[in-house]
């Protein structure tokens, strides 16, 4: 069994490159067959709506849209539930294939035997 890659995402728009190296790691992962799942957390919990990632600008680097669907055809995509909750985001309210939950889940991953967790 390859290793997995547990992919949390603290920065959005508050931090450019933080934020799209995780979504670009994430997408690379994914395209090397890689099992990844990619937690949204902080202000990268915005990219779990609609159109929020197409709004994301960051010279010289990869759409994050584009990043983002790479992630989502391949991988598991988590919204942070306590993220969601502040800011009243719901599950009504994300991308088609966005879960939302929490801690619990989380540590499940990154214990995980062969995981490798990463934070940005």
């Amino acid at each position: 069994m390859a290793r997995s890659l547990v992919i949390k995402v603290t920065a959005g728009a508050d931090g450019p490159e933080r934020c799209n190296q995780a979504f670009t790691v994430a997408a690379a992962g994914i395209a090397s067959g890689v099992p990844v799942s990619l937690w949204l957390t902080g202000e990268a919990a915005w990219y779990a709506l609609p159109g929020r990632a197409k709004e994301f600008e960051l010279p010289h680097a990869t759409p994050l849209e584009d990043l983002l669907a790479v992630v989502l055809s391949g991988g598991t995509v988590t919204l942070c539930t306590q993220c969601a909750a502040r800011r009243d985001i719901g599950p009504d309210d994300v991308i088609p294939g966005v879960r939302i939950a929490g801690g619990p889940t989380f540590v499940e991953e990154i214990t995980a035997e062969k995981a490798q967790a990463l934070v940005y």
